[in-house]
């Protein structure tokens, strides 16, 4: 699973999360690309989990480039746990991401493959996504 090698402190606020993306909006490296359509977190198990959707699809074909990375820790207390206590200790990391910011880019594969790939990983997603392509 992604997550960084070391952070600066432990434990992270939350944040609001709100607006458009400024930066990471526009292709850069693939002819297709998987656009967020929301503004939320984006878990790296989500992230792993459609990255494999795609190259299982495309059985291993074409260029695969991850826009994303999960840096941001997440707290979490245990089940059943009285109120009080402090914070709970880092459970997963996310990767906060703005609506329109590219989560996937794909190259060297055909138009019809790429839209299936990037249907099929986009219901791996907690966000709702679509494809765009260069023109």
């Amino acid at each position: 699973m992604l997550q960084p090698k070391a952070t600066k402190y432990r434990k992270s606020q939350r944040r609001r999360i709100r607006g458009r993306a400024g930066a990471g909006t526009n292709l850069r490296f693939g002819e297709y690309g998987l656009q967020t359509l929301d503004t939320g977190m984006l878990r790296s198990h989500e992230i792993e989990s459609a990255r494999k959707a795609l190259t299982h699809f495309l059985k291993r074909g074409g260029k695969i480039w991850i826009r994303v990375f999960p840096d941001k820790p997440m707290t979490a207390r245990p089940a059943e746990t009285r109120m009080g206590g402090g914070k709970g200790a880092p459970a997963f990391y996310v990767a906060a991401v703005k609506r329109g910011h590219i989560l996937f880019e794909l190259a060297g594969v055909t138009s019809e493959l790429a839209k299936e790939a990037f249907r099929l990983a986009g219901h791996k997603l907690s966000l709702a996504t679509r494809l765009v392509a260069k023109i």
